[in-house]
């Protein structure tokens, strides 16, 4: 009996960011199986993608999953996926490589990326916005080193969880949503960004930076966060409708953003 092999949707744009290669928090693993899977025709990297701080600092962490994360970053560009890198803090020396079209990628400081049905979003990684968003000093420095401890505390228990055959589940994300400044910084973000695109006569944003996934859409205006791969694992897609979803690593949809209705799809590119 011949088995035919079932290939993956083919996806007009994926957008990921903070995967955060070369730090010990990165779930590289997930992250190259996702990549492996991917067809798409355009790919956003939305920034920190290599943990250059983290390296810089403290020991890089790199094995045989980071690597296959590279691999299959390159398989996608020679098999004919436009890359578009937006640099973010972590990896913000690539800035310098701004406006350059390398052999397999472009390097942009910001992008407008338009959908099939005529939303125009700004692609940014969004840490352009922490001047309006952070507090500073010790309450931020406290808060960093709280974080570095809760991700570690994820690690573990997910490292126990696969002993017992359970799904990855993020503990630091739990954790947050019952931190009420976490929920006002984040609250903070996502009103800086959606200003920024009203400013700028844009349709929406996409963004990462605050490791936490989201996708809505307020008064017309569309927020999408595609989240981070040392929490959520998750990506953002656009069908080939224009439909945007947010998806974890197993390509689970967490939320959705409908197309927009052909007559004003229509008027918007006219």
């Amino acid at each position: 009996m011949t088995t035919i092999a079932v290939l993956p949707p083919r996806r007009r744009a994926v957008f990921v960011s903070d995967i955060h290669l070369g730090s010990r928090h990165c779930h590289a693993a997930e992250l190259a199986t996702f990549l492996g899977r991917l067809r798409c025709d355009r790919l956003y990297l939305v920034g920190d993608v290599v943990d250059l701080w983290w390296m810089a600092e403290r020991r890089a962490a790199w094995g045989a999953a980071q690597q296959r994360v590279v691999e299959a970053l390159d398989a996608l560009a020679r098999g004919g996926t436009e890359i578009i890198y937006v640099p973010g803090n972590h990896d913000r020396a690539a800035r310098r490589l701004c406006g350059l079209l390398l052999p397999r990628a472009q390097v942009r400081r910001r992008a407008i990326h338009t959908t099939a049905d005529g939303r125009r979003l700004l692609v940014v990684h969004g840490d352009d916005y922490d001047h309006l968003t952070q507090f500073g000093g010790l309450q931020e420095r406290i808060g960093d080193w709280l974080y570095e401890w809760i991700l570690t505390g994820n690690g573990l228990a997910n490292r126990l969880r696969r002993r017992f055959g359970l799904r990855y589940w993020s503990l630091a994300d739990f954790l947050k949503r019952r931190s009420e400044a976490a929920e006002r910084y984040i609250g903070r973000f996502v009103d800086a960004g959606l200003a920024d695109v009203a400013r700028r006569g844009l349709d929406g944003i996409v963004c990462g930076h605050i490791h936490r996934a989201g996708l809505v859409e307020t008064d017309g205006l569309v927020y999408a966060n595609d989240g981070d791969w040392v929490e959520s694992l998750t990506a953002l897609v656009e069908e080939p409708d224009g439909r945007l979803r947010l998806v974890t690593h197993l390509d689970e949809t967490l939320a959705e953003v409908a197309p927009r209705r052909a007559e004003r799809a229509y008027a918007a590119a006219a």
